[in-house]
């Protein structure tokens, strides 16, 4: 099943793909927001309300008409990987990490497919990172490598746009990794039983304006989902409509001669094999 959010006037809605169309989805809770995010913190059964919505009259919508925004619009918690393929540790001059290089997103950095990702004033070293995102759909606390897939609702794509020299002002990562306009995500959320187990062995590309740029597979990730999950899970609470960012393989633009920086007119697709294509613009910030 593969679910996207959407705006309907001034509301987030979310509904369930139907070849070309979307089944809005009406979770029918009094009190509850209409979003996907708010639904599942609410404990809605999202795949029992898609599965629903499916067998319902409800009117359809063509899918090509909707304005999407992320698949789950403001997460609680967006907690991205770093050096998690072990070429791309390689082309940053670092070795294989012992440990996750674990640092944080805010929500007001997403955007969602076909959105400008929008390369700021300040800086013109704008690169691309092609990752799987991982959507949490119920808590989890010290998670054993047993059950560590169990509280994943589905996965999506994600572009961890960085400004990279921002990123390299200070040891923490986080001020190169949520300027404004910066972390596409989507286009949908694939619940996680259409796809291998942990999403393992898919193959994961990045293009620039059709040119492949990164090009890997879920396996060669140094930590899988579920060894990150219990890791994570040691530390803190995980949450429904937490997401989770597993880090990008070699080819990024930082690690060519001369760089490859994204500029102003280039389009940025980041593809997961049966998982999505996610398609960014790049735009200058006004």
């Amino acid at each position: 099943m593969r679910f996207v959010s959407y705006r309907d006037g001034q509301s987030l809605r979310f509904g369930v793909i139907e070849a070309q169309s979307v089944v809005p989805v009406s979770v029918g809770t009094a009190g509850v927001g209409t979003d996907l995010g708010s639904a599942l913190s609410a404990g809605i059964d999202i795949v029992a309300a898609g599965r629903a919505a499916l067998a319902s009259d409800t009117p359809r919508v063509p899918y090509a008409s909707l304005t999407l925004v992320p698949p789950v619009p403001r997460p609680g918690k967006i907690i991205c990987l770093g050096l998690n393929y072990a070429d791309h540790a390689k082309e940053g001059g670092r070795d294989r990490p012992e440990y996750p290089w674990f640092f944080m997103r805010g929500a007001t950095s997403l955007i969602a497919t076909r959105e400008p990702a929008i390369r700021p004033r300040v800086s013109e070293r704008f690169d691309y990172e092609a990752e799987l995102a991982v959507i949490i759909g119920q808590k989890a606390k010290h998670r054993t490598l047993e059950n560590a897939l169990d509280c994943v609702l589905g996965y999506s794509c994600f572009n961890d746009l960085s400004v990279r020299d921002y990123q390299k002002r200070t040891p923490q990562w986080t001020i190169g990794k949520n300027f404004d306009g910066t972390g596409a995500f989507g286009p949908s959320l694939v619940t996680r039983d259409e796809l291998p187990r942990g999403a393992s062995g898919l193959r994961i590309q990045s293009r620039v304006n059709g040119r492949v740029m990164q090009d890997a597979d879920t396996s060669e990730m140094l930590w899988s989902v579920a060894e990150t999950i219990v890791l994570l899970t040691e530390c803190l609470t995980l949450e429904p409509g937490d997401v989770i960012a597993m880090g990008t393989p070699a080819g990024v633009g930082q690690a060519f001669e001369p760089p490859l920086w994204l500029k102003p007119g280039d389009k940025v697709e980041v593809e997961i094999d049966r998982v999505g294509v996610l398609i960014n613009p790049v735009q200058a910030e006004a």
